[in-house]
């Protein structure tokens, strides 16, 4: 831009001096200036066959800067001084190069093309700066004043300081991005979600003077599927594509059904209590699925968000796959109730069931002792290694004979109990009799050492102590172990 003549000026016969007062008074900045040289440029442009002049001008930056030469400043009012910081006319328009500068690029080049396309009012956002170098956000609006359309030789600009305005958005954008990117990159598994659906549901059912939700469910559990399907999934960050092993997050949404399934169905009744009695926070340990089919162990966090409560159409829910440790700590549990050689029971729950027997039942109760024989001689000539190798075997048959309600136990080196709550000295002995049959596959399965069971059998009916019982079996054991070594011709072990 250029100073122009202010004699002119003040000789304008299209101003007169209420205009020219109200010009300086106005609280906005107010800028005169002429356009006609840039008009001429264009022309000039247009003749040696420019049609693009967005792409004609970002080719060479160049160009912009003789456009901006092209216009003169004509006059500016007394709040455009105070805004740029310029104590007169003369030294703001002698400092323009400060002024318009750096960010103002893009938005001078929009307005240049809106001009090129023939509209005779342009506006745009921009940046500019003050003589002290303090930056300014400015809107500016322009509009070619009537009669100059042909010449563009007045074309009153207003400019608008929006910089408290533009800080704030950007404020509220860096606020924005800044949660954007805690939710993205947080290392735990977010959800965001609509449960409007699900408080509809629910407040229909109170309508209807439904008190008991529990009861309610238990009578139609088609309403707690109902819900679920009614939950809206606004977004998941990429950790929660990432643990749910999806290729993208529109994989994942587009197959929750293979998500939230079988288990987690009770998880979610659980969740609807919580929410029928006006927790909008809580959290529990459920079970979802990946999809490929890996079942997850979570540690649910719900919470409606704060503005919500009234229709909970916006809720967050936090993810953490505990299935580490829900394994490990099924291991230890493993570790404190089995042996770890065999698998079977060990002693310590053996003493523990014995003791729920005789005090719950149910009779009657039969026990089976039992030995291997010849662990002793294995080991001996053989190696511990061979021994360990028979226990192994023992535990395979005894797993594979033994099921649920029923319970086979490690109480010894080589000995075991098999304890059968509700079963009589018929099903005893027929426990028994599979267990000898499993005996002759497993031989038949390994080489080298012959898997042998020295076993006694002994029915409590209820009348006496179970550890009465398990004296008898015992005894029972070691006599069918004396008749192995009788018919075996092999030393008793004692």
């Amino acid at each position: 831009m250029q100073p122009g003549d202010s004699n002119s000026v003040g000789n304008m016969d299209t101003m007169g001096v209420a205009l020219i007062d109200f010009f300086d008074v106005t609280p906005t900045s107010l800028w005169l200036e002429d356009y006609s040289e840039l008009r001429a440029l264009f022309e000039k442009w247009r003749g040696e066959g420019v049609s693009d002049l967005r792409t004609w001008l970002t080719e060479d930056t160049r160009r912009v800067a003789a456009c901006s030469a092209c216009i003169r400043v004509l006059k500016v009012n007394q709040r455009t001084l105070s805004l740029y910081g310029a104590a007169s006319f003369d030294e703001l328009v002698s400092r323009l190069d400060h002024v318009l500068r750096d960010d103002m690029l893009e938005a001078h080049v929009d307005e240049l093309v809106q001009m090129w396309e023939g509209k005779t009012t342009f506006q745009s956002k921009s940046v500019n700066y003050a003589l002290d170098g303090r930056r300014i956000d400015i809107l500016l609006k322009a509009v070619i004043l009537p009669g100059h359309e042909a010449r563009w030789d007045r074309v009153l600009v207003a400019v608008d300081d929006i910089t408290e305005l533009e800080d704030a958005r950007r404020r509220a954008s860096l606020s924005e991005e800044y949660a954007r990117g805690v939710f993205e990159h947080s290392p735990v598994s977010l959800w965001v979600e609509n449960f409007r659906a699900v408080k509809d549901l629910l407040t229909e059912l109170r309508e209807r003077g439904i008190t008991d939700l529990r009861t309610f469910t238990d009578v139609h559990p088609e309403f707690v599927e109902r819900c679920m399907v009614e939950i809206q999934v606004l977004d998941v960050n990429q950790y929660t594509v990432n643990m749910f092993k999806a290729e993208s997050k529109a994989v994942l949404l587009g197959n929750l059904s293979d998500v939230f399934r079988d288990d987690m169905r009770q998880h979610f009744r659980e969740q609807l209590m919580d929410l029928w009695e006006g927790k909008l926070f809580h959290q529990r340990e459920v079970v979802n699925y990946a999809l490929d089919g890996d079942l997850l162990n979570i540690h649910l966090q719900f919470s409606v968000f704060p503005g919500h409560e009234k229709h909970w159409d916006l809720v967050l829910l936090a993810l953490t796959d505990i299935t580490a440790r829900k394994k490990a700590e099924a291991y230890l549990e493993f570790l404190g109730k089995h042996d770890v050689l065999t698998k079977l029971k060990n002693r310590s729950f053996y003493a523990d069931e014995v003791n729920r027997l005789q005090r719950k039942g149910p009779f009657p109760v039969t026990v089976i002792m039992v030995d291997v024989n010849d662990l002793k001689k294995v080991n001996d000539q053989l190696g511990h290694a061979a021994g360990d190798e028979m226990l192994r075997r023992a535990g395979e048959v005894l797993i594979k004979a033994v099921d649920k309600p029923y319970h086979a136990a490690r109480i010894g080196g080589d000995e075991f109990a098999v304890l059968l709550p509700g079963v009589d000295e018929r099903g005893g002995d027929q426990m028994i009799e599979n267990i000898r049959s499993l005996i002759e596959l497993n031989n038949q399965f390994y080489t080298g050492n012959k898997l042998s069971f020295s076993m006694g059998r002994a029915t409590c009916d209820g009348k006496e102590r179970l550890e009465e019982t398990l004296r008898r079996a015992d005894l029972a054991m070691y006599e069918d172990k004396r008749e192995h070594y009788d018919a075996t011709g092999a030393e008793r072990r004692r």
